[in-house]
């Protein structure tokens, strides 16, 4: 069962990148992102952003489940437990048109919040377990999202 755990909180494997495991963390989830609303465009899934909420919310269970499940062999929040960008990523979307432009933003956004830390997010990461590996990329992509939205409405890109 440790074999399904290392998948969830790699996402899929990404998180053994070598080089910047986070940005392919996150890069991972803007693809997922991606396909499941291209594919929805094309009517061949139906994908909306309920599906992206349950995804967001079950993914997080995963990832803070499989994280304090590889702590004991991987310890506190290594570089290959990437689930919690791939989650942050998917919140920074959230009622965000689909639109590869945006998405693009999103990403930089989150990355940008994700390695800077400002705003409390750096005083998430001190909860046990699994709730600081998620917690702090969660709010990361909360205030990503914020951002994003008031740059979408105020025209600046």
């Amino acid at each position: 069962m440790k074999w399904f755990h290392k998948l969830i909180a790699t996402s899929l494997g990404v998180g053994y990148s070598p080089i910047a495991p986070g940005t392919c963390g996150a890069i991972i989830g803007s693809l997922f992102y991606y396909l499941a609303f291209y594919l929805h465009d094309r009517g061949s899934i139906e994908f909306t952003q309920l599906h992206l909420i349950v995804a967001i919310t079950l993914f997080t269970g995963l990832g803070v489940v499989a994280t304090k499940v590889l702590e004991s062999e991987w310890g506190h929040d290594p570089s290959k437990i990437v689930m919690d960008e791939t989650v942050g990523l998917w919140i920074t979307m959230l009622f965000i048109p689909f639109h590869w432009t945006y998405l693009l933003a999103g990403l930089v956004l989150f990355r940008i919040f994700d390695i800077w830390k400002p705003l409390g997010i750096r005083s998430i990461e001190k909860l046990p377990h699994g709730f600081g590996v998620m917690g702090d990329d969660i709010l990361a992509g909360i205030y990503s999202c914020i951002v994003l939205h008031v740059l979408i409405y105020l025209q600046l890109f």
